[in-house]
């Protein structure tokens, strides 16, 4: 593992514990702000709104300037907004309004962080270990997930949300730190001269080519807008389970145990060469855990069927990297990581309003069956209507990089 790698691995670890603290509060703030799931389902569209506007510009600057100091700056960025919302919620002066604006805010951060990160990491490790160095990552990652959400709970329960906020602002100097010990310096200056929105373009048409690319963006959205019920775990566990404001850290931790367990054991996907159709099962029983979650009757059995979801979600997040990274030129990679933030991140904003909404109309466990039977329903239609993705071969395009390969082009 590469020194540079190490660097953005421990930094990213310690920024997700903190971030996890916000995606704990955030919700629980507005829901007992307001009582409205509504409100609380329209969070994610209001960060998705700014991230979704900037984030194919966030990767084409990925693409042009040093990407080290890209992530340095958009974490500053992400810091300080963070802490604006650790100073009104001391002073006491929070309401529906101002949480909504520093969501827009974090949104408009994270559309140039995702892009750079995702790319900085890929651009430090060697062609040939991306596979084992996306699954090592996704799997570290997770433990930062784990833990975070479960002590963001006991964190707001304990010192309250000002405090979570607090803490959550000085851990994104970790990442910053690390972004300017990094040595490796991105290939940037090849798209110096074009014009963003040529930049922009090529990378969309670039995504377009690339069936087995678009058809891996397109299954995600239809598991993340219809199957995260993310938006409703306040709800689930203040009315449902009647957990506490504990237990919205714990089934969200419960997502990421699963996750975490399946990454640590994923090197059996090393050698796997058909990795669309192991998207397509992952997906299918995201969505049929994510159903069974909502009839169950105890939070246990909940906290159980979120874990097999985040398992599956692990499965098909390594699967869906390593398209990408497999598919994309380095110089496509800023755009295309961008696509794929978007993607990831977009889905889940998305579908805590659909979430959200659905629950405000139906009731909360309706909102929850329905929308797990939706994501498995929807991942069998892509997988029929993009068969690219379904036969996607790792090692067809192994085989096709010499050929493709110039003397101008990079390694």
């Amino acid at each position: 593992m590469s020194r540079d790698f190490r660097l953005l691995l421990v930094g990213g670890v310690v920024n997700r514990v903190g971030s996890q603290l916000t995606l704990v509060a955030l919700p629980t703030q507005m829901y007992l702000l307001t009582e409205s799931p509504l409100l609380v389902g329209l969070i994610g569209f209001v960060e998705f709104v700014p991230f979704a506007l900037l984030s194919l510009f966030g990767g084409a600057v990925a693409d042009r300037y040093d990407r080290r100091w890209v992530l340095a700056v958009s974490q500053a960025a992400m810091a300080l907004t963070t802490a604006g919302l650790a100073a009104v919620t001391f002073t006491g002066a929070t309401t529906a309004a101002v949480l909504f604006a520093f969501a827009a805010a974090a949104g408009a951060a994270t559309a140039f962080d995702g892009p750079v990160r995702t790319a900085l990491e890929i651009q430090v490790i060697p062609r040939e270990h991306i596979r084992s160095a996306v699954s090592l990552g996704y799997g570290v990652s997770q433990v930062s997930n784990v833990a975070g959400p479960a002590v963001g709970g006991l964190v707001v329960a304990w010192l309250g949300f000002a405090w979570a906020y607090a803490v959550d602002a000085v851990t994104f100097l970790a990442l910053i730190v690390a972004a300017l010990l990094i040595r490796h310096r991105a290939p940037g200056d090849r798209t110096a001269h074009e014009p963003v929105l040529r930049s922009i373009a090529a990378g969309l048409r670039f995504a377009v080519a690339e069936r087995a690319l678009l058809g891996s963006f397109v299954i995600d959205i239809v598991a993340m807008t219809f199957g995260m019920p993310k938006a409703l775990f306040p709800v689930l566990s203040l009315t449902v389970f009647d957990a506490g404001v504990e237990g919205t850290g714990f089934l969200l931790s419960a997502l990421a145990a699963g996750a975490l367990v399946a990454a640590m054991t994923s090197g059996w996907l090393t050698g796997v060469r058909r990795l669309g159709r192991i998207v397509v099962a992952a997906v299918v029983v995201w969505g049929l855990a994510v159903a069974v979650a909502g009839l169950v009757g105890t939070f246990a059995a909940a906290l159980v069927c979120f874990a097999v979801a985040g398992a599956a979600d692990s499965v098909s997040a390594v699967c869906r990297s390593t398209i990408l990274q497999t598919v994309t030129t380095d110089e496509m990679r800023g755009r295309m990581s961008a696509l794929f933030m978007l993607v990831v991140g977009g889905g889940p904003y998305v579908g805590d309003v659909e979430s959200g909404a659905a629950a405000a109309l139906f009731g909360v466990r309706p909102a929850v069956v329905s929308g797990g039977i939706l994501s498995s329903v929807g991942a069998v239609l892509v997988a029929l209507l993009c068969p690219q993705l379904y036969r996607f071969d790792s090692d067809d395009h192994r085989r096709a990089e010499p050929a493709a390969a110039t003397p101008g082009s990079p390694p």
